[in-house]
């Protein structure tokens, strides 16, 4: 079978989320006087830095960091991130470029006040920009074939100068740092803190060398990013998990990437095909699993764990339909406090092109899981399923009606949202056998819907229930499942 998905959920969305969130962390200021910020007067390179970006040893990116003190009064702190994604997925050459730079005041806890945010290719191009207001931050959001968009205020930016590059600021301090960011992927506000770990000792270009070592900690990623720094301020090397890391390069070795096919790099081999029985609805399928941290082990209507005496576990799947006594009518109340109806930048939900698709598909139909089966189906057939048509946001999504399965998730949410239904994107794994003939799992993204009950429905193969060859870890592109690639591998099919 031909594969028609990309593993956006890693290879970029996870990507950019964790590496440009965590980024700041990385920027680089030249020395400055006792009223600066400490992130002034930490030591680090001038003129910036770059890293290679290294998804299991090979490359699939590059990314630059700079932090610089501008001239005037009163003093301003500039911090540029920028990231490059490149790599094959498929056939497919995806390529994604996301560029930030924010200004602060360069005082003590200096405010955030403005910012840019640049985003092209794969996924879709927009530009944002934001500034410091009395009552918080004003955002102008603009993209090709859309008229100019002011954004609704964003509450007052928690944002100060020293989040701009934690780690350098716990390791001058040598004390654990706290502070928040404005995502700005998502434009939501994280709280983030620095630890300052044990100094290691490292061999750097056949020198062994003592680097600080400083751990920063995203409420959004989870992901913990540890970065090790020299003691002249030279950052060379930042780990996120096991199998990522951002390596210190000249600006023409960081450019010069592989060209790399992250599908089949991400990939985990099964021992055997799973039993047919397993794309049934009833279903179910017994896995072993190696390499599952005992934060995944988390029981549901679909998923059960069972540690096993050699550190592994046995994990089953199952499928089955919601059950008609629990059905409700919508609109529905989210069960987990309404982040589940959320209108975002990237959901769109009470856009008024995706609310006026939402009654067309679904009109008068009251019963929950009824209208969520028909944005299921409507979905999987206007959707043209094409890797190179990604899109980061609902309304694209709607408008080239083209993707793989996160567009497909993208808009089955936002359109399920639009009509009362609670609704998340799953983040797994599916099982399929590609052109190679080798039984795998490979990285994939779901809807999981609340019709009374929660169910789980696969737009981008239609699947008004998801069946039980569906694995999963995470939810909304979350990063946190990134350090499974690579470590996560199965034993046994049962």
């Amino acid at each position: 079978m031909t594969r028609t998905l990309r593993p956006t959920s890693l290879a970029l969305v996870s990507l950019c989320a964790l590496l440009v969130g965590a980024s700041t962390a990385l920027a680089a200021a030249p020395a400055a006087t006792a009223e600066l910020s400490d992130v002034v007067k930490a030591p680090r390179p001038k003129g910036g830095e770059y890293f290679g970006l290294y998804l299991m040893d090979k490359k699939v990116g590059w990314l630059f960091t700079d932090l610089e003190l501008l001239p005037g009064e009163p003093a301003k702190v500039k911090v540029t991130n920028q990231l490059t994604f490149k790599a094959l997925v498929g056939t497919r050459l995806s390529e994604r470029t996301h560029r930030e730079e924010r200004v602060y005041e360069a005082k003590p806890r200096g405010r955030l006040l403005s910012f840019t945010v640049v985003q092209r290719g794969d996924g879709g191009d927009q530009e944002l920009n934001g500034a410091a207001t009395p009552d918080g931050v004003s955002v102008v959001r603009k993209r090709v074939g859309y008229k100019d968009e002011t954004l609704p205020l964003q509450p007052p930016a928690k944002e100060h100068v020293e989040d701009a590059d934690q780690a350098r600021v716990a390791l001058l301090r040598k004390a654990k740092v706290e502070g928040f960011t404005l995502d700005g992927m998502d434009l939501e506000t994280y709280g983030m803190v620095t630890t300052v770990e044990p100094v290691e000792q490292r061999t750097l270009n056949g020198v062994k060398v003592k680097l600080g070592k400083a751990s920063t900690l995203s409420q959004k990623e989870k992901v913990p990013v540890v970065s090790y720094v020299t003691q002249r301020g030279e950052m060379v090397l930042v780990e996120f998990g096991q199998t990522m890391q951002a390596r210190k390069e000249t600006e023409a070795v960081a450019k010069r990437m592989d060209l790399v096919e992250v599908f089949g790099l991400t990939r985990v081999v099964l021992p055997r095909p799973l039993p047919e029985s397993a794309r049934e609805v009833p279903g179910s399928v017994k896995l072993v699993v190696q390499g599952l941290p005992e934060k995944f082990r988390v029981e549901s209507y679909r998923q059960k764990f069972k540690a096993q005496p050699d550190g592994s576990v046995e994990v089953t799947l199952l499928a089955n339909a919601p059950s008609a006594t629990n059905r409700k009518p919508r609109p529905l109340a989210d069960p987990e406090g309404g982040e589940n109806l959320k209108s975002t930048l990237t959901v769109e939900s009470d856009n008024a092109a995706i609310r006026d698709q939402a009654r067309k598909i679904i009109g008068d139909e009251k019963d929950a899981y009824r209208a969520a089966q028909k944005v299921n189906t409507w979905v999987a057939t206007h959707l043209e399923k094409d890797y190179g048509a990604s899109a980061d946001r609902a309304t694209d999504v709607l408008r080239q009606k083209r993707g793989d399965c996160t567009e497909h998730s993208l808009l089955s949410v936002a359109l399920l949202r639009a009509a009362g239904i609670p609704a998340r994107r799953v983040d797994g794994v599916i099982y399929m056998v590609n052109q190679d003939g080798v039984p795998a799992l490979y990285w994939h993204e779901w809807v999981e819907a609340y019709v009374g009950e929660w169910t789980q429905l696969d737009p981008t193969f239609n699947q008004p229930v998801a069946d039980a060859t569906h694995f999963s870890f995470g939810r909304e592109g979350n990063a946190e499942i990134t350090p499974l690639i690579g470590t996560l591998k199965v034993t046994e099919v049962r």
